[in-house]
């Protein structure tokens, strides 16, 4: 059973059904379907309900904003239990408030990231003290349709995973703009800035991907000596450059999420 029909929710959910699993052993429960929910829902022939009474789930994945999340988990108490393996992707709440909020101890926390909505997320995850080797298997199963799974056994390290992976699609897309504003006072029209920008990303992301050599040496290898990358780089890796951004980026993030599970 997913709560929570959101993007992310949502993107969970096609990634198993286009796995194979099939339709009629998914439920969504979301208060408010929105049209893609439904849309999905009709796509698939998925139940799509509003209310979850009744129901008793063995796998619980709850894709629910931070904000609402004790709430929900209150009314899902009626139909949990033993039986339940519960997942969270929701940021910043600790396994032991999800072990209060729904009154059982087989709890995954997780955090994956948006790029799950084309299978090319990553997803950091950590196991309550009552979840079984097999549950392990099932929740990375499950995730796994997002992209790839990397274990902690050290919960605190979540909050980074959530402020470096989970939020760090956001700070790729604001570079996109950063860079796209910089063509633009340069002089190039608007559509153009904006292509130029959006598809070197998308470019480099891909060579990413394609080349297994650090980040480091596929910078090396754009770089000329005395050339006009070289000109940029030094703006960028210097005093109070992007390095520093990104760690003081990184860390107000991390910082959030520890104030999320706290409540």
């Amino acid at each position: 059973m997913l709560v929570g029909a959101g993007k992310m929710g949502l993107a969970l959910a096609r990634g198993w059904l286009d796995a194979g699993l099939p339709p009629n052993h998914l439920l969504l429960v979301d208060p408010a379907p929105s049209p893609a929910a439904r849309q999905l829902a009709e796509d698939y022939g998925l139940n799509l309900n509003t209310d979850a009474s009744g129901l008793l789930p063995n796998v619980l994945v709850l894709a629910v904003k931070p904000q609402v999340m004790d709430p929900v988990m209150e009314s899902l108490q009626p139909i949990v239990g033993r039986h339940t393996l519960a997942i969270s992707i929701a940021a910043g709440i600790d396994i032991a408030r999800l072990s209060r909020g729904l009154d059982m101890g087989r709890v995954v926390r997780t955090m994956p990231n948006t790029p799950a909505q084309i299978g090319k997320g990553i997803t950091g995850a950590v196991a309550g003290a009552e979840v079984s080797a097999e549950d392990r298997e099932v929740a990375e199963a499950l995730l796994r349709a997002a992209g790839p799974v990397v274990w902690f056994e050290d919960e605190a390290q979540l909050d980074a995973v959530t402020a470096v992976s989970g939020s760090g699609p956001a700070y790729v897309f604001h570079l996109v703009e950063a860079l796209a504003e910089a063509a633009r006072r340069q002089g190039l029209p608007d559509a153009i800035a904006e292509q130029l920008a959006r598809q070197t990303v998308i470019g480099s992301a891909a060579l990413l991907e394609a080349d297994p050599a650090p980040p480091a040496v596929l910078r090396q290898n754009v770089t000329s000596p005395n050339g006009t990358t070289q000109a940029g780089l030094a703006v960028l890796m210097g005093e109070a450059g992007l390095t520093d951004l990104i760690d003081r980026t990184v860390d107000a993030a991390r910082k959030r999420s520890e104030e999320l599970g706290r409540g």
